[in-house]
């Protein structure tokens, strides 16, 4: 049984948390495949005017709050549409220079979240490799009970065989999870680059 246990453990320490673990990265507490990108630069998914040109974009308080609604995961692209559409009808003039004040807002917006699951993701990663060395240890104390055993050594086993399945099946479901997380600021990227492209259509 150890013996299966042993190799379970190998296997989800080295594939658990994820593929990019064996590739060299510049942080190493940074677990996902896609590369890690803190910021998003406006000219990435900008092709409008410069941003800085529009004026705060906050002071306008009706562009502030179609960037608060584009900027929300709730706000499915479809209706953004509808929204960016009902905004430019009614900007007047200066149309496009509000909407690229839209679009400042939404760009700060979009990485101030990404930037938080950014860093939620990392304290994350260094909660499974705390668990993952604990798996080990584990593994390690079972041998060591099965190589010498002592008037309590069932008992210890028992105990130590449970708690390392019990760790191992948190450790997967975590893993799990952590391969969601880590599509969440792509996705938030790709959302992005699509209001952008969106509201420069309407300038």
């Amino acid at each position: 049984m150890f013996r299966v246990l042993s190799i379970a453990c190998i296997v989800i320490i080295a594939a658990g948390v994820g593929p990019a673990l064996a590739q060299p990265r510049l942080d190493p507490d940074w677990p996902c495949v896609q590369r890690k990108q803190p910021t998003i630069a406006a000219g990435a998914v900008w092709s409008g005017p410069d941003l800085a040109s529009a004026g705060p974009w906050a002071a306008d308080f009706p562009a502030a709050a179609l960037a608060q609604r584009l900027a929300s995961r709730r706000t499915d692209l479809s209706e953004a549409d509808r929204l960016i559409e009902e905004f430019a009808r009614d900007a007047g003039p200066e149309r496009a220079q509000r909407l690229t004040r839209v679009f400042a807002g939404v760009l700060e917006l979009i990485n101030a979240e990404r930037d938080r699951i950014i860093g939620g993701i990392t304290r994350y990663a260094r909660g499974q490799r705390l668990l993952a060395e604990r798996i080990r240890d584990e593994g390690d104390r079972i041998s060591a009970v099965r190589n010498a055993p002592s008037a309590e050594g069932p008992k210890d086993l028992g105990e130590l065989e449970t708690r390392f399945v019990w760790d191992k099946r948190v450790f997967e479901e975590r893993a799990q999870a952590l391969q969601y997380v880590c599509e969440t600021p792509v996705a938030l990227e790709q959302r992005l680059f699509e209001i952008g492209r969106r509201i420069a259509e309407r300038l």
